[in-house]
């Protein structure tokens, strides 16, 4: 079949990667020079099954009510007259009930490991290099109630296939000896020993010059206008001056802007975006920085060693589509940096960013056909997830469009 693929971030190149596979014609979209350079330019590395509790739990109502109106906090709702973000929120409150929280990680936790498998094979067939390192993930706590919470949901974590073991202080030391610097006690941890980092904007640039070598056509710097439809569902893609490209299906992976686009065709997608920061500090030869990839749960960033980079990445900021760096939030990554590593030197060469990532109320995305318009498949909400899920995405809506039964149960990710 002819396939069009809108969007050239991880998710999009990667479903092009196992659509060009089962040889199909492939077209991808996007209004960038290149690939991976909007949710997928500077996030923060990680491939991380070991992360798969949703945001959305019994907890996260009283923490975000802690946090409200803090400009450094690690999540900041910003109250908007927008019926969306409401509409998102309240949704949210529903997934936070006990039952919906594990039956949420549950899927994320299948489809990450899925991922994580495809992404390991991929690695072998092609070779390329993305700064990637395969030391695991170690999540570490500085306050004590912390811990205790998280070691229940290590132990469910561990009874699907995610190997999350817990560690004392001592050995999370001994997992990253660059801890014993901090200025913070360390009082435990869990170590997921198979997950891994990387820089993801290398890896989809790579994958998509494979991808060309492979006969996949990518259309860069063509913002995309509109879908149109008729009663035999979608019939091409509207670009901006005009042109439209036809094909025999159309996968939607264009991340937080997906509801954008399908809103004209009268469908409500659960997705509303959720901003993060990162910041990326350049390392001397013998600086005293981690080289496992670290999560810090407390202040919701990670720590990922990207060749002779740091990239320190997280929180989240609710404010619609507003891409713009807070100098607060900014400010508050860096004080956390400098509290973990304070022999860690921060001069004026850190970049600091921040992009949208399309989030779901329960952290789940929405990977398959859409069942009330002909021909239109979707491939987003996939949260702060994009790079642990990418893979398996990919490869779920391969087997999807080519009407095979997937590795992995697709139901959790049907499209509603």
């Amino acid at each position: 079949m002819r396939v069009v693929v809108l969007g050239a971030g991880l998710i999009g190149v990667s479903s092009a990667w196992y659509l060009a596979a089962d040889g199909h014609e492939v077209t991808v979209i996007d209004r960038q020079p290149d690939a991976a350079l909007e949710t997928s330019f500077a996030n923060g590395g990680q491939i991380s099954t070991s992360h798969a509790e949703p945001w959305a739990n019994p907890g996260a109502p009283w923490q975000a009510l802690k946090w409200l109106g803090r400009e450094d906090s690690p999540l900041l709702w910003r109250l908007r007259a927008d019926a969306a973000q409401w509409a998102w929120g309240l949704r949210f409150l529903a997934e936070c009930r006990p039952a919906r929280t594990r039956a949420n990680m549950v899927a994320i936790l299948r489809l990450a490991l899925h991922s994580r498998e495809r992404l390991g094979a991929l690695r072998r067939e092609l070779g390329f290099e993305y700064d990637h390192l395969t030391r695991g993930i170690l999540h570490y706590y500085t306050d004590a109630r912390e811990f205790e919470r998280a070691l229940p949901q290590a132990e469910l974590m561990r009874r699907y296939g995610c190997e999350r073991m817990p560690k004392s202080a001592a050995e999370c030391l001994e997992i990253e000896p660059a801890l014993k610097d901090s200025t913070v006690p360390i009082v435990g941890g869990t170590y997921t020993a198979a997950d891994e980092s990387g820089d993801a904007r290398k890896f989809a640039q790579a994958l998509a010059r494979r991808c060309a070598e492979k006969g996949v056509t990518f259309r860069y710097g063509q913002a995309i206008e509109a879908l149109t439809a008729s009663a035999g569902g979608i019939d091409g893609v509207r670009l901006a001056g005009g042109a439209t490209v036809a094909a025999d299906a159309y996968v939607v992976a264009l991340g937080s802007y997906s509801p954008l686009l399908l809103k004209p065709l009268g469908l409500t997608l659960p997705v509303y975006p959720a901003k993060g920061y990162s910041a990326t500090i350049p390392l001397d030869a013998d600086a005293p920085a981690p080289t496992v990839s670290l999560t810090d749960d407390g202040h919701k960033i990670v720590f990922s060693r990207l060749g002779p980079r740091l990239r320190v990445a997280g929180t989240a900021e609710f404010a619609g589509y507003d891409t713009s760096v807070n100098a607060a939030r900014c400010a508050a990554i860096v004080r956390r940096v400098g509290a973990i590593f304070p022999r860690l030197a921060q001069g004026d060469g850190i970049e600091y960013w921040a992009g949208l990532r399309p989030a779901t109320p329960g952290n789940v995305p929405q990977v398959g056909r859409a069942k009330m318009v002909d021909k239109l498949y979707l491939n987003t909400g996939h949260g702060t997830l994009g790079w642990t899920m990418a893979c398996g995405s990919g490869s779920l809506l391969a087997d999807l469009v080519a009407g095979r039964s997937p590795e992995i149960d697709p139901a959790p990710y049907a499209i509603a």
